[in-house]
């Protein structure tokens, strides 16, 4: 049985010291690490992070997995749930080392009929909830501080990506014709800092700084059965209908879902295709039908918001 580690950090200027700290001291042995890259965001669900999905891929049924603290692998309740449905079903242990989820066992399931426990649930609810609100406050005492920092004459925020002192050169080189994404990639900053460096010279380029647009690249969601049932019983087109075809069943329980690999516009298709699992008028929703809808607009909506950050 191996152990996986699994690392993460919000923005490229925070580092994994503490993690790196928390799980040292556990005496972790022989452990395969899968670490995202830094400045993946929280937002991102984890079934979508590439390190994430990296370490499924590699884990093998026994393996455990060990994060430092639960917020660094998910954000809400609806990630937490989701994940410890593919642990249960990949047959995958979960060890937290640190924070309020530490002393629990979040893989707990009922003997007879398969299901987190009612009491595991309502704890991962409250805590995460916990966990939200005390984001919430930390951002509206920030808010706070900036207002307050402002009124002093004091202006906060980040500091300019460009130095100073390399500016001039950036706006030379983009006058000479050097676009923007070669100057990020020279300075090593964002293609935003060096807008902001060029700002009031982009309307006489608008040529140059323009990027050909970013094809979408396929992604893998599971589809609720319930959901993957309807489907195939409607018309869809070519596109859709062989990335349904193509969808690997992945049995759970009684039931089932589809892993389905496509671009975030079928998806967003098959969701507006399904759209009559919430009910029509005279003809009401089946819960068990509702519910897989819903859990799978929630995965299309966590995907596009991503495709589109």
């Amino acid at each position: 049985m191996a152990h996986l580690i699994y690392k993460r950090v919000s923005t490229d200027q925070q580092s994994t010291a503490r993690q790196n700290l928390v799980l040292h001291e556990a005496g972790i042995e022989d452990p395969v690490v899968f670490e995202e890259d830094p400045g993946t965001s929280s937002r991102l669900h984890p079934l979508q992070r590439p390190k994430f999905r990296e370490l499924l891929t590699y884990a093998r049924p026994g393996d455990t997995v060990h994060i430092s603290e639960m917020f660094r692998l998910v954000r809400g309740t609806g990630h937490i749930l989701d994940v410890l449905d593919v642990f249960h079903r990949d047959h995958l242990a979960l060890r937290i080392h640190d924070g309020a989820f530490s002393a629990m066992d979040l893989t707990a399931r009922h003997p007879r009929t398969g299901e987190l426990l009612s009491t595991v649930k309502f704890m991962v609810q409250t805590l995460a909830a916990a966990g939200e609100l005390q984001r919430d406050l930390q951002r509206e005492l920030t808010y706070d501080g900036l207002r307050a920092a402002e009124a002093k004459g004091s202006k906060g925020g980040r500091r300019p990506a460009v130095a100073a002192d390399k500016t001039a050169d950036v706006r030379t080189a983009y006058l000479e014709g050097r676009s923007i994404a070669a100057l990020a990639r020279d300075h090593h900053v964002s293609r935003g800092a060096i807008r902001t460096a060029v700002a009031d010279l982009l309307p006489d380029h608008a040529a140059i700084e323009e990027d050909p647009p970013v094809p979408e690249l396929p992604a893998t969601l599971d589809m609720p059965g319930k959901v993957a049932d309807f489907l195939r019983a409607t018309e869809l087109d070519d596109v859709e209908r062989t990335a349904l075809h193509q969808g690997v069943t992945v049995r759970r329980g009684q039931g089932y879902t589809l892993r389905v690999s496509a671009t975030p516009a079928v998806h967003r298709q098959f969701l507006i295709r399904c759209q009559r699992l919430d009910g029509t008028p005279g003809v009401p929703a089946i819960p068990a039908q509702r519910k897989a809808r819903r859990d799978y607009e929630n995965r299309v909506n966590a995907l596009v918001a991503t495709a589109g950050s």
